[in-house]
């Protein structure tokens, strides 16, 4: 008799467990293949117009930059800042948005902002300047909450738990 429960135990956990797997694959699988809801783009939309108003705020005038989500960017960068020919493109990682939206509104465009109008203003011409005093000056004056170089994972990771 017990041993006929554990099986059926065991057998209610291999098929929830399945379940549970297939709904995020399938979950994993349209994020990827459709474009970004309707939510997600207005959200970005409205950090996008935050940091604009700061930039006027604070610095007299506000430049908008082309901000596009990509998922050409390769691994765990969460966005870029290109600027090639006089051109000063935001790109943001589709790739970890899924699991770190939050991250990419409180940080990340903020960030690639502070990046862009250096540009803009011409206060980014060596490689190494990119995280300056400066640079993190200007995120900071975007409203960027999180303004360093590099993504701290532990933090993202965190910030998902139901206890803080």
């Amino acid at each position: 008799m017990l041993k006929k429960r554990l099986e059926i135990f065991f057998i209610f956990m291999i098929i929830s467990a399945l379940t549970i797997l297939a709904y995020n694959f399938y979950k994993s699988y349209t994020f990827k293949h459709n474009p970004l809801s309707q939510k997600q783009r207005g959200a970005i939309q409205l950090k996008e117009q935050d940091v604009l108003k700061h930039m006027q705020k604070n610095f007299g005038f506000a430049y908008q930059f082309p901000l596009i989500v990509t998922d050409k960017i390769p691994g765990r960068l969460y966005g870029l800042t290109s600027y090639k020919d006089g051109e000063i493109k935001i790109y943001l990682n589709k790739k970890v948005m899924q699991e770190s939206f939050p991250y990419m509104l409180e940080s990340v465009i903020a960030h690639e902002y502070a990046h862009a109008l250096l540009f803009k203003l011409g206060h980014s011409t060596n490689e190494k300047a990119g995280h300056s005093k400066e640079w993190q000056k200007t995120c900071q004056l975007l409203g960027g909450k999180d303004c360093r170089q590099y993504v701290n994972q532990h933090e993202i990771i965190m910030s998902k738990m139901p206890f803080k």
